[in-house]
C-alpha cells in the first residue's frame, strides 16, 4: 500500500480516486472478522475442498486429530448406504479421504483421541444405527458396541435388533467425554436422557441422569466435554439442549452447577482457559472459568428466531440463498485446534463447516 501511494503522489486525481477503494478495502477486511476483544476470528465457510465424487449432507460433528486432521461426519442418508458419512481434510481445507458408509442415516458425533502412540476415533450413530464404535483414523473398527441393555434403561430388543424407532427406552447417542484413565462418558442425547460411563475397552459401567427438569435430569443432553481447567476440581460438562442450560458435575457424578440462558446448546470443547459452547440457535459463545460469556461469534439468533416463527419450524436451513457472511445458522458442534482456531460444523441441510482462524 505504501509503494501505491508514493507512485500515486504527483497525481491528485488517481490519489482521489485511489481513497474510496483504500477505504473500501479496509471496511471488507473488518466485515471477514467475526468476535470481539481479544476473541476474534477471520471466517471462512467454504473452507472445505469436497470432491465431486461426494456430496455434502446434514453435517453434525467436527474433531481434530493431533495431527492436525479434520474429521467430519454427517448425517447421511440410509437410502445412499455407499455413500461415506466421514470426510477428512487437512487444515487447509484439502480432502484428504472418506469412510465411514457403515454409520449412513446416522451419523451424528465424532471424537479423535491419541491412546499412546496411535490416534482413534470414536463415533456416536443413532436412528436406525444405534451403536457406537471405536475406529482407526482410516476407519477400520476396533470394537463397535450397541444398547447397554444391562443398564436396565432399555427395551428388550434395542440392542439385537435395533431399528429406527424413538422413545425414552431406545438407543439414540449423540456425544463423548473422554477421562483420564481412558474411559469416557457417553451422552444418550436422544434416547434415554441418561449419561452412561463407559472404561477404556469401551464396557459400560455405570449411568446417572435420565428424563426430568430438576438438577441433575435432562431434556435432551446432546453434548458433554471433561472441563479440565481448573487440574483441581475437573467438571464434566453436559449441553442440557432442550432445557437451554449447562450443566456440571463433578467425578462423583454429583451435581454441582447450572448454568442458564443458551439458545439449544449442542456440544463442549475446552482451549486454554476458555470453554466453547456452539448454539444450535445461530451462535457460538465462549466462556471463562467461571462460565460467564467473553465472546460471541457468528451470532443471527433474531433473525433465525423470526423465520421460525414465521416458518413453522427452521425452514432457513434448508435455503442456502439466505445465508449470511460470518452469520451461522445453526452450529451443532465446534472444536479448537491446537493453536486455538475453531471448526464449526452446521446443522443444515446441504452441509457447512467452517473454519474460524485467529485474527
Amino acid at each position: 500500500m505504501s509503494i501505491s501511494r508514493r507512485q500515486f503522489i504527483h497525481s491528485t486525481a488517481v490519489v482521489a480516486a485511489a481513497g474510496p477503494a483504500i477505504l473500501t478495502s479496509k471496511r471488507t477486511a473488518a466485515q471477514q472478522i467475526t468476535g470481539s476483544g481479544d476473541h476474534q476470528f477471520h471466517f471462512n465457510h467454504q473452507w472445505a475442498q469436497l470432491p465431486d465424487s461426494f456430496r455434502w449432507q446434514t453435517t453434525h460433528n467436527v474433531a481434530v486429530a493431533p495431527d492436525g486432521l479434520v474429521y467430519i461426519i454427517h448425517e447421511g442418508m440410509a437410502s445412499e448406504p455407499d455413500h461415506p458419512s466421514i470426510f477428512v481434510f487437512d487444515a487447509e481445507g484439502k480432502f484428504v479421504r472418506a469412510f465411514g458408509q457403515m454409520f449412513q442415516g446416522g451419523g451424528h458425533g465424532i471424537e479423535a483421541r491419541q491412546e499412546g502412540s496411535e490416534t482413534f476415533l470414536y463415533v456416536a450413530a443413532y436412528q436406525q444405527a444405534k451403536t457406537i464404535a471405536k475406529l482407526t483414523t482410516k476407519g477400520e473398527i476396533v470394537w463397535q458396541q450397541y444398547a447397554p441393555i444391562q443398564s436396565e434403561h432399555y427395551a428388550e430388543a434395542e440392542a439385537a435388533n435395533p431399528q429406527k424407532i424413538w422413545g425414552r427406552d431406545r438407543f439414540l447417542p449423540t456425544n463423548f467425554a473422554f477421562l483420564p484413565d481412558g474411559g469416557f462418558y457417553l451422552a444418550d442425547g436422544y434416547g434415554s436422557f441418561y449419561i452412561h460411563r463407559y472404561d477404556a475397552d469401551g464396557k459400560w459401567v455405570s449411568s446417572f441422569g435420565g428424563p426430568g427438569k430438576e438438577p441433575g435430569k435432562f431434556q435432551t443432553p446432546h453434548g458433554l466435554w471433561l472441563d479440565e481447567r481448573n487440574p483441581e476440581s475437573p467438571l464434566l460438562v453436559v449441553c442440557d439442549r432442550a432445557s437451554n442450560r449447562l450443566q456440571t458435575f463433578d467425578m462423583d457424578e454429583k451435581h454441582q452447577r447450572t448454568i442458564d440462558g443458551f439458545g439449544l446448546p449442542a456440544n463442549a470443547d475446552t482451549h486454554g482457559d476458555l470453554l466453547m459452547i456452539p448454539e444450535l440457535v445461530a451462535r457460538v459463545s465462549l466462556l471463562d472459568g467461571d462460565f460467564n460469556t467473553v465472546a460471541t461469534l457468528g451470532e443471527d439468533r433474531q433473525r433465525i428466531l423470526t423465520d421460525k416463527e414465521k416458518s413453522k419450524g427452521f425452514a432457513i436451513r434448508s435455503d442456502e440463498s439466505r445465508w449470511e457472511e460470518g452469520k451461522f445458522v445453526h452450529p451443532h458442534d465446534a472444536c479448537f485446534d491446537a493453536d486455538g482456531n475453531i471448526y464449526v460444523a452446521e446443522w443444515v441441510s446441504t452441509g457447512r463447516i467452517t473454519k474460524l482462524t485467529r485474527a
